[in-house]
C-alpha cells in the first residue's frame, strides 16, 4: 500500500470510529450561595439534554462523576405515554459545583413512591399529600355538605391541615386504613405521628385570605382536585374552589400545589380573579407561641407547644417585594385566630411556599432552628442553581 492511500485508511479509521463513539451529555450544577444544596429539584427537558425525538427518555439516567446512578423521576406532562422531562436532585457544596452525565441506563431503576398524594373517597373527600417529611391534607365538598347539613363528620375548611409524621416512609394510606378498618386512630401517636394539628375554619398552614376593611373573606372547601403526578422526587396536584365572595366581587380561584422530596414546605401556585391582592395565613390557635416576621427575606413563622412537644409553621413568598405587610386577626368566633402575611399578586398570580417542622420529628429542637430553616430557603429561591449542560 502506498503512503499517502495508507495515510488516507487510517484517516478513515479514525473518522469512522469518532462517528460511532456516542457523544456524552455533561450537567454542569453550579451553587453560587455560601450553604450547601441538597434537596433542591432540577427540571431537564429531553430537548436541553440534546436527545433526539427518537430517543427514549426512560433509557436514560443521570451518574455522578463515580458513575453512580442518582434517584431520577421521569414526567409524562402531555400524557403521550412518553416522559418529556426528567427530575432529580443534585448534591452541590457551598460556593461549588457539580458535575452529572447523562448515561444509558443498564437496568431499570426501582421508582420508589416517596411523594405521594391522593383523593380519599373513603373519609369523606379529603385530598391528602405527603414526601420524607411532611403531610398535609384539605376538604372536599361532600365534607363541606355534611357540615351544612348537621351531618357528624362533616368539614367546613379552606384551611391547609398538616398531619405530624416522624418517620420517613409514606403513612396516608396506612393511617386511613386505620381509620376505615377501626383498628386504630390516627389522633394518636404510636411512633409514626399523628393528627392533632387543629385547623377547623382557620387558615391552618397557608391557607389564604381577601382583606376588606377589617374582615378577611375566605373560600369554602376545594371543589374540583386533579393529581398530576407522584413519584421518588415530586407529588404535584390541582385544586378548584367555588366562586367566593369577598368586598362585594366574586373571587375565582385554583392553585397548583407541589412537594418534593427533602423539603418541609409546600409550593403553592395560586390563580386569583376578582382581587388584586392575597393574605397568607397560619392559624395561632391559642395564641401562645412566638410570631417572627422578616418582610426583606419574605417569610414569616409561628412557633407554638403543641400537647407534648412543639411545632413551627411558615410561610415563604418566592416575591417579598410584593409584600405589603403583615397582620394579627383576632375574634371572639372559635378558630379565627390567625397571623396573615399580605402581599400584592403579579398578573393575577402568586407563588408560595408553606409548611411545618414538628420538634418531635427531630429536625428542628426550637424556633431558632426552624427560623433558620425558612431563611435559607428563601435565600435558595432568591439564587438558584445554574445548571449547564454540555
Amino acid at each position: 500500500m502506498k503512503p499517502l492511500t495508507k495515510i488516507i485508511f487510517l484517516i478513515g479509521i479514525v473518522l469512522v470510529v469518532l462517528s460511532c463513539t456516542e457523544k456524552t451529555t455533561t450537567i454542569s450544577i453550579k451553587n453560587n450561595l455560601d450553604l450547601p444544596r441538597t434537596f433542591e429539584t432540577v427540571t431537564l427537558t429531553k430537548s436541553e439534554l440534546k436527545l433526539k425525538e427518537t430517543d427514549k427518555l426512560e433509557d436514560y439516567v443521570v451518574v455522578d462523576i463515580y458513575q453512580k446512578p442518582q434517584i431520577v423521576q421521569y414526567v409524562d406532562a402531555n400524557k403521550d405515554g412518553k416522559a418529556e422531562v426528567l427530575l432529580f436532585q443534585p448534591k452541590v457544596k457551598a460556593n461549588d459545583q457539580s458535575k452529572y452525565t447523562l448515561a444509558k441506563r443498564k437496568e431499570k431503576q426501582k421508582e420508589e413512591v416517596v411523594c405521594y398524594s391522593r383523593f380519599v373517597p373513603e373519609r369523606t373527600d379529603d385530598y391528602a399529600w405527603e414526601n420524607d417529611k411532611v403531610a398535609f391534607r384539605v376538604y372536599g365538598p361532600t365534607a363541606q355538605k355534611m357540615k351544612e347539613d348537621s351531618i357528624e363528620g362533616g368539614t367546613l375548611s379552606s384551611g391547609i391541615d398538616c398531619w405530624l409524621k416522624r418517620v420517613e416512609y409514606p403513612i396516608i394510606n396506612k393511617w386511613y386504613k386505620k381509620y376505615t378498618e377501626k383498628t386504630g386512630t390516627y389522633h394518636k401517636d404510636t411512633g409514626e405521628g399523628l393528627d392533632n394539628y387543629h385547623v377547623g375554619t382557620s387558615r391552618g398552614c397557608g391557607g389564604i385570605a381577601v382583606k376588606g376593611d377589617t374582615t378577611y373573606y375566605i373560600s369554602k372547601n376545594y371543589i374540583k382536585y386533579k393529581r398530576l403526578m407522584i413519584g421518588p422526587i415530586r407529588t404535584k396536584f390541582s385544586l378548584e374552589y367555588a366562586n367566593w365572595k369577598a368586598n362585594g366581587k366574586f373571587v375565582t380561584e385554583t392553585r397548583v400545589l407541589t412537594l418534593d422530596k427533602g423539603n418541609n414546605l409546600t409550593k403553592h401556585s395560586v390563580s386569583l380573579h376578582g382581587t388584586d391582592k392575597i393574605s397568607i395565613g397560619l392559624t395561632l390557635h391559642k395564641k401562645e407561641g412566638t410570631i417572627t416576621k422578616n418582610k426583606q427575606q419574605g417569610w414569616m413563622s409561628y412557633w407554638e407547644k403543641l400537647e407534648d412537644s412543639e411545632l413551627g409553621t411558615g410561610i415563604v413568598v418566592t416575591n417579598p417585594i410584593d409584600i405589603t405587610g403583615f397582620d394579627i386577626y383576632v375574634s371572639d368566633i372559635e378558630d379565627v385566630k390567625n397571623q396573615y402575611l399580605e402581599s400584592e399578586l403579579d398578573a393575577n398570580e402568586i407563588n408560595y411556599y408553606s409548611g411545618f417542622g414538628w420538634k418531635k420529628s427531630k429536625q428542628f429542637q426550637n424556633s431558632k432552628e426552624w427560623n433558620l430553616y425558612l431563611a435559607n430557603f428563601s435565600k435558595r429561591l432568591k439564587s438558584p442553581l445554574e445548571v449547564i449542560i454540555k
